[in-house]
């Protein structure tokens, strides 16, 4: 069996834990007290934060990976986002597709926020 989950490196895994886990509305865990934090999604899937091994050269971060979250009200999810320390990439955009809002989280990962226009 194959098995999906996203990783995220991080400086502060605490911190950056807490901060998915009030946008997503679901606890983080630390596992075992090993400082690898894990988040389950709202949708299923697992978020796993955790601090790179200082051993190894760490790769630069690429800008054409994102985690995006669906939500239904982009701005107030923004607002939350920034009042955690988020940065904005990009003001809120209203497309045909629905509204999309580009952020940094607070450690500089790009971050989505993206709602949907549902079909009449």
């Amino acid at each position: 069996m194959i098995r999906c989950q996203l990783v995220l490196a991080s400086d502060n895994p605490a911190r950056l834990a807490a901060f998915y886990s009030t946008l997503c509305d679901s606890k983080a865990t630390e596992a075992a007290g090993s400082g690898v934090w894990n988040l389950n999604l709202p949708t299923g899937g697992l978020l796993q934060i955790y601090r790179p091994s200082r051993l190894r050269p760490q790769p630069p971060s690429a800008a054409r990976l994102a985690l995006c979250l669906h939500c239904r009200d982009v701005q107030a999810l923004g607002e939350q986002a920034l009042a955690l320390g988020a940065r904005m990439d990009e003001p809120l955009r209203k497309e045909v597709f629905g509204a999309e809002l580009w952020l940094q989280d607070p450690e500089g990962n790009r971050l989505l926020l993206l709602s949907l226009t549902q079909p009449a």
